[in-house]
């Protein structure tokens, strides 16, 4: 019988009343076997459940536990999805682990293309990888949103895009995911020449026939490294690109929000930097739901900042400078599409504090391309290359982003400290808010 090994048992859990022990074995809920996470926490859900459990010696127990609706037993696994990870099987002309060097840690060349990932991580999903299963399932559980990366509606194109000879019948999974009223986003990565212009209008005019249970789409630049060679012949977008696909989305928005109450297709930050545009209004974001696209992030940022700088001003006096500050010296490096942004906060902050001098160092990346502008592939070894023998100040500051989940290691396996080490200077990590942008020059992380 197939089961699942447990981690941890979190303390003043269910689970730990009921002496469940990290090493014991969870083999069956209601008398279901448990396939994975999804299966784990359906069946959990119930006031009263029978928990079938194996000791780590072999004896057997079953639970039966009173409890609140939804309320969880407080347990962990081996594995978060109690499942092997599933990878992609297309080979997507614009993706970006293809146009990777050799020689980086193994697991960043995994490709997944997992549903599971997409509810539990935010992770987008081709569908093609989906078996009927797994939308019975999503059915089933009501899970949701469920994020997908459709790039295009046209079936002959995504095929082409995708490499895979079932992309296109994979777009009727949505309909069957709209029918059963699941919420969905979307992405589109745009390539030059491929699926923007006419596509662009085409796949936007047939995503919208999705709505309300569609609640977004992104449209993304693809991103194009140094490392492309024997792939498809791409072409980085110009600024007159930029503004052509501007003035298509707004177009759009426009008309969808008259219509729906939502703008529901979003452009990412790099496109207004590249176009030479301001960036829209918060209300325009509909509440961020594609802020891991990169669509809304710098707005936010600087509409959290603009009010962690009113505090200041209210708490600093008429000239909102505060007094008996220590004269400091703070450094931040970023990359260099958020670079203008950063040095204008930057030149703010100091106005408004006395005391404070503020360097912003922009990173070109040399380890993926230069075409590769965003802060969260910058590796370490280009951020201690670039910023040798430069003035840093008491403290280097450095975007989370940077940084792979939960560890203090770049994606070019340098760690935090051997970054200090070379620079010589304390590296402080900032968080992603404009709050966390203020307080981790003005005081460090504390």
């Amino acid at each position: 019988m197939k089961g699942h090994v447990i981690r941890k048992v979190l303390e003043g859990s269910i689970a730990q009343e009921m002496e469940m022990e990290e090493g014991d074995t969870l083999l069956r809920i209601n008398g279901e076997e448990i396939g994975d996470i999804f299966d784990y926490q359906y069946l959990v859900q119930d006031e009263y459940i029978e928990v079938l459990l194996k000791k780590a010696d072999g004896e057997e127990w079953l639970l039966e536990i009173d409890k609140d609706y939804e309320e969880d037993l407080g347990i962990e696994f081996e594995n978060g999805l109690m499942d092997d990870y599933r990878s992609c099987h297309n080979q997507c002309i614009f993706c970006f682990i293809d146009q990777m060097p050799k020689g980086m840690r193994k697991t960043l060349y995994f490709k997944d293309d997992d549903s599971r990932l997409s509810f539990l991580q935010g992770n987008y999903v081709t569908l093609t990888n989906m078996s009927d299963h797994d939308l019975e399932r999503i059915v089933k559980y009501r899970l949701s949103p469920i994020n997908i990366s459709f790039q295009t509606t046209n079936p002959q194109l995504r095929c082409k895009m995708l490499n895979n000879r079932f992309a296109g019948e994979a777009l009727k999974k949505v309909d069957r995911l709209y029918g059963a009223g699941i919420a969905m986003n979307g992405q589109i990565v745009l390539c030059k020449g491929v699926n923007d212009k006419g596509e662009l209008e085409r796949s936007i005019s047939d995503l919208a026939g999705y709505l309300p249970h569609l609640e977004s789409v992104s449209v993304v630049p693809v991103g194009l490294s140094k490392y492309r060679d024997g792939l498809y012949p791409l072409e980085p977008f110009t600024q007159e690109d930029a503004v052509e696909v501007l003035d298509t989305i707004h177009r759009w928005q426009e008309r969808l929000y008259a219509e729906y109450g939502t703008h529901f297709v979003h452009a990412s930050d790099e496109w207004y930097l590249l176009a030479g545009r301001s960036l829209p209004e918060a209300g325009r974001y509909d509440g961020y739901l594609q802020l891991e696209n990169g669509v809304g992030m710098l707005r936010l940022l600087m509409d959290e900042f603009e009010e962690a700088l009113e505090e200041i001003g209210k708490k600093g006096g008429k000239d909102g400078k505060r007094e008996n500050r220590q004269e400091k010296t703070v450094s931040i490096a970023t990359g260099r599409l958020a670079y203008p942004s950063i040095v204008d906060m930057a030149g703010r902050l100091e106005s408004a504090c006395g005391g404070i001098r503020i360097l912003v160092y922009p990173v070109t990346n040399d380890f993926f391309g230069e075409r590769i502008t965003v802060s969260g592939l910058l590796t370490g070894q280009d951020i201690a290359a670039q910023l040798a023998g430069r003035e840093l100040g008491e403290r280097l500051l450095l975007p989370q982003n940077v940084l792979r989940s939960g560890e203090r290691v770049f994606l070019d396996d340098m760690t935090v400290e051997e970054l200090e080490n070379t620079l010589q200077v304390k590296v402080d990590i900032v968080k992603s808010s404009g709050r966390d942008f203020v307080d981790a020059i003005l005081y460090g992380n504390l």
